[in-house]
């Protein structure tokens, strides 16, 4: 009960200090350096924005984007991307595990989780390879020390690479609701491939401050890039030199017994080792994951995209026979989940299949998609029939939280990558024919982009309603805190909570449960009775919603 209690009211931060926290300090977990050459040259610092490792580099561009350029064998990377990034690297441990003893002050459940940990990650190094747990050895020479008291900075760096999974499957819940599709032949406006997905990944604001758009050419397998952060080798979006291009979708999971394969390090796999569908198939299936998870791979060998749906016990294929577009949110697709009870689930009563009807809706408003068009899809704020839903709803396909958005056009190996806030800011394009063959390191260069392609913010960035949803968003936490802490609030609070995201249910809950729990349940029961009549993310979300309304009612009457 204490771990059902805590995995379900606290954030993905929490669970990546808990999964930091109950490591084995076996050696096994340790890679064989043996045969590398433990050193690289001395990092060189043009500015604080700029850094140059021999023929690496990392920069930050004028769009707020980090560009790294990184070479060599698995060692080399590591310790490069780890020397090139060591004060990103350093936040972004920061960012997760300070937030500790704010989010569990007691110790004693502190002491329960780790305990629970360190035998869930108890084998988790025999699913990782050589290469990857090589090259997470090197980022973490360039650890903090101020976090090993927790665990020393290997293990930390590698079990933070199941930070997705871990939150994922202790939650049994999609904190990430990612919407995907791809379109080709007569739906795009050249026939060619077109893909375009939305990282709805929230970990707090702070962590998705500072992204790192990586170009890796490494001493096996084939070139190429992908959006992280400090200390994550592993892949959430990313596209080859090849024209294969691999994102990630959250699947409803059972809690596993024990960790396996973290899902961003089989994506980098097939990312690294891949150039067609059934090369990518291949990879999965040697793999065990611990989630569930839809791998959403195109490919400009193939012409086309398909899911590799992954559980811990099975593995489906989906593909559209003689289709020309493909459609993932947070549920399976493929033949053999048809009849899974958790899969089925999930449609019935989560936002995944209102997204994915919403994405259906858009794409047929288009006749033919270009890169900009797809964006404009990433972006949209309504729900279905164009219908006002509120701002940060998540049956909108923009939750205005996302870490990031992405298009690909694997053909001519093109991407457009947002820049802050959310997925709003420009769309920065990269060409990796031009990346690749421009490698080399050159400070003054102010950035890899391909600015003639860039996508222009969405003006809504600066319109009066983002600057209101802004201002609800802290609002929104405030009255949270108040809630749970008992805390008295003006009046006013509550009104303006209403008011600055209208359309949005929650926004009418929250100050329904405060006057509930204030005792004024005729204020309650009419801040109710508004969240019930717009559109609630959920069926729990809505069951909820309904018993306040009717203990309210009830209460009022007494």
């Amino acid at each position: 009960m204490i771990l059902k209690s805590l995995t379900k009211r606290y954030s993905l931060i929490f669970l990546v200090f808990l999964s930091s926290c109950g490591i084995s300090k076996s050696l096994k977990d340790r890679p064989d350096l043996s045969k590398y050459k433990n050193e690289i040259p001395e990092r060189i610092k043009i500015s604080d924005s700029s850094y140059v490792v021999g023929n690496n580099f990392l920069n930050k561009n004028e769009h707020g984007l980090w560009e790294m350029y990184v070479e060599g064998d698995p060692l080399e990377r590591g310790l490069t991307i780890g020397s090139l990034t060591r004060e990103l690297l350093q936040r972004q441990e920061a960012v997760f595990l300070s937030k500790v003893n704010d989010l569990v002050p007691s110790k004693t459940k502190q002491a329960l989780l780790r305990s629970f940990l360190k035998y869930y990650n108890r084998k988790m190094y025999k699913h990782v390879t050589e290469e990857y747990k090589t090259e997470i050895y090197g980022v973490s020479r360039y650890s903090s020390e101020a976090f090993n008291e927790i665990a020393p900075p290997y293990l930390r760096a590698l079990y933070l690479h199941s930070a997705h999974d871990i939150g994922h499957a202790l939650q049994d819940l999609a904190l990430v609701g990612c919407s995907s599709f791809a379109v080709w032949d007569d739906k795009t406006e050249d026939g060619e491939l077109l893909v375009g997905r939305n990282f709805d990944f929230y970990a707090g604001d702070e962590f998705a401050k500072e992204k790192i758009i990586a170009f890796i050419s490494p001493s096996e397998g084939h070139k190429y890039m992908s959006v992280t952060w400090g200390g994550m080798i592993g892949v959430v979006s990313g596209m080859n030199d090849q024209g294969l291009t691999i994102t990630i979708n959250a699947g409803k999971s059972k809690i596993p017994l024990t960790a396996k394969t973290p899902i961003s390090l089989l994506t980098r796999e097939i990312l690294q080792y891949a150039s067609t569908i059934s090369e990518a198939i291949a990879i999965a299936k040697k793999r065990e994951v611990f989630v569930s998870e839809a791998i959403f791979i195109s490919s400009a060998k193939d012409r086309k995209a398909a899911l590799i749906e992954v559980s811990p016990h099975k593995l489906g294929v989906y593909e559209v026979p003689n289709s020309d577009e493909l459609i993932c949110s947070n549920h399976f697709q493929s033949a053999i989940f048809s009849e899974d009870k958790r899969n089925l689930k999930q449609i019935a009563e989560s936002h995944s299949q209102y997204r994915y009807e919403r994405m259906e809706e858009l794409i047929k408003e288009e006749d033919k998609l270009n890169p900009t068009e797809a964006v404009a899809i990433l972006r949209n704020k309504e729900g279905l029939n164009d219908a006002a839903i509120g701002f940060g709803n998540e049956k909108a396909l923009n939750q205005l939280l996302a870490h990031h958005g992405i298009v690909f056009k694997p053909e001519e190996l093109k991407v457009w990558i947002s820049t802050n806030p959310y997925q709003l800011g420009e769309f920065v394009a990269y060409d990796l024919n031009e990346v690749f063959n421009d490698r080399f390191g050159n400070p003054s260069k102010v950035t890899l982009a391909n600015e003639e392609l860039t996508i222009a913010e969405d003006p809504f960035a600066r319109s009066e309603a983002f600057q209101k949803y802004e201002k609800y968003r802290i609002l929104e936490r405030i009255v949270e805190a108040a809630i749970d802490d008992e805390t008295v609030l003006k009046p006013s609070e509550l009104i303006e909570l209403q008011q600055l995201n209208p359309d949005y249910w929650k926004s009418h809950y929250l100050a329904g449960r405060y006057y509930y729990e204030q005792k004024d349940f005729s204020e309650a029961r009419k801040a109710f009775e508004k969240a019930n009549s717009k559109e609630i993310t959920t069926v729990p979300d809505k069951e909820n919603v309904v018993k306040y309304l009717k203990k309210s009612k009830r209460k009022a009457q007494q």
